[in-house]
């Protein structure tokens, strides 16, 4: 354990006191990452594309219906954040190739070295970024699944009338949760009542709605604030403390996507949704593909379910200000 994460925040806690949550799971996740390749079912957990092809293939198709209402740009940048083995990307770009003019520049942010030879692996030309401000300017479509649930976030416990933040202490055999000193002016709330904020997706879904041209955002989360901690790590596809294996669970907090649409709208986009996930590929015709295909009625039932991703993955899109609903959305319709 000398040379772990958990004994150099052990050390460091000892020497300078508790840290802010955000700062325990930015750590975490950047060391979790960086060790190897957890996605699949012998990993800690699995997402949308390594379910079925159809997921990453609808993507595909969705990007390309978004360029020809951009006006089909010759020079098109479509960006990933997060973009896991990158299968994702490879379903997406198979299916777009039925669109032989669209043929994107791929941009795909990732920091961590052993997923970037994933990625590398799948044989489709890209350039890799550590922050999503050195894509270059331009058009873009851009694409976050599971993104933004594994950007750190900053909790605050109400008690005796006044709000705290979460840190994290250690006693010397665990770490564990402290409060911080009161914070004044910090809004109403009742004792026991647990926020959360993210200021790293709300600062990113700014930035991204600054740039022109449309992005999809899908991830798990709430729309009315849940005033009770969604923090939670997995392991081995089981729940585990979040605090007990620093740099080796995956953390992650479910997404406030109202802070998302407010955080679009000021970066200057339109922004749609969120709306089921299980809707949206429906609308999309994941339906027919899954028939075409034959044998994918487990997969269907997962991507689609209610009492599966269906119900509780939601799907953000962002585009031009002023522009009509893209497919899979309504006007109207959503936060």
């Amino acid at each position: 354990m000398s040379g772990s994460l958990a004994a150099r925040l052990a050390r460091r806690i000892g020497r300078d006191g508790p840290i802010p949550l955000a700062e325990f799971m930015a750590l975490n996740n950047a060391a979790y990452y960086a060790g190897g390749d957890p996605f699949g079912r012998g990993g800690d957990f699995i997402t949308a594309p390594e379910i079925s092809q159809m997921f990453g293939e609808i993507v595909g198709l969705w990007c390309v219906d978004a360029w020809e209402r951009l006006g089909r740009p010759a020079d098109i940048r479509l960006v990933e954040l997060g973009p896991g083995r990158g299968v994702l990307m490879a379903d997406a770009l198979r299916a777009a190739r039925l669109q032989p003019a669209f043929r994107p520049e791929v941009h795909l942010v990732e920091t961590s070295p052993a997923l970037r030879a994933l990625q590398r692996a799948q044989g489709f030309d890209a350039a890799w970024h550590d922050r999503v401000e050195t894509v270059p300017e331009g058009p873009a479509i851009w694409i976050a699944n599971e993104f933004f649930d594994a950007l750190p976030v900053r909790q605050f416990l109400r008690v005796n009338g006044c709000w705290h933040e979460r840190l994290v202490d250690y006693d010397g055999s665990h770490f564990r949760f402290a409060a911080g000193p009161a914070l004044r002016h910090a809004g109403a709330g009742e004792d026991g009542d647990i926020s959360e904020v993210c200021p790293a997706a709300t600062g990113m879904a700014a930035a991204l709605a600054a740039r022109p041209g449309y992005g999809l955002a899908v991830d798990y989360g709430y729309v009315e604030p849940p005033r009770r901690p969604t923090v939670q790590a997995v392991s081995g596809h089981e729940p585990v403390d979040p605090l007990s294996r620093p740099g080796e669970a995956d953390m992650s907090a479910h997404v406030d996507f109202a802070a998302l649409v407010r955080a679009g709208r000021e970066g200057g986009a339109a922004v749609w949704g969120p709306v089921p996930q299980g809707a949206w590929l429906k609308r999309l015709g994941i339906e027919a593909r899954a028939a075409r295909l034959g044998g994918q009625e487990e997969a269907l039932a997962r991507l689609t379910g209610g009492d599966a991703m269906g119900r509780l993955f939601r799907v953000l899109a962002f585009g031009p200000a002023g522009a009509p609903a893209p497919a899979g959305f309504v006007d109207g319709e959503g936060g």
